[in-house]
């Protein structure tokens, strides 16, 4: 499994190859479209990352020290936010998911393209993702 940095330096590369926001918007759409499905006994309210627009569903499990999450949104942008977020922190060790930077989201220029309100969503996905980390590594 390739390491949290490894992931978000070819992140970076993908999001480097568009020359507009357009195109980059269609890698998150496709990002979002081969997310794995989450099973649906986790789409309930219990799940809900609260502070997003859109609904947006997480769960989050752990083997061992790793951290295996799925997901899924009603709102193909904001699933595609998501998808990203599983595929930098997924199958991570909990400890460093809890403490991860994930700076490599402003590197890409994402957060001055988004919304106000789906900026405030990506902020909350990463805090329920690192809440549900140290959760984990509590156990």
């Amino acid at each position: 499994m390739a390491s949290m940095v490894e992931i978000e330096k070819e992140l970076e590369e993908d999001f480097a190859l568009f020359d507009d926001w357009e195109g980059k918007y269609d890698y998150l759409i496709g990002l979002g479209k081969d997310l794995p499905l989450i099973d649906d006994k986790y789409k309930t309210d219990e799940y809900i990352v609260r502070g997003c627009q859109s609904r947006v569903w997480l769960h989050a499990a752990n083997n061992g020290d790793f951290v295996f999450y799925s997901a899924d949104s009603d709102a193909i942008i904001t699933k595609g936010l998501v998808a990203l977020l599983v595929k930098v922190l997924n199958g991570q060790k909990a400890e460093e998911i809890a403490h991860a930077d994930l700076s490599f989201i402003d590197r890409i220029g994402l957060k001055e393209h988004l919304s106000p309100n789906r900026s405030n969503g990506l902020v909350s996905m990463i805090k329920q993702m690192k809440l549900y980390a140290l959760a984990l590594t509590k156990h």
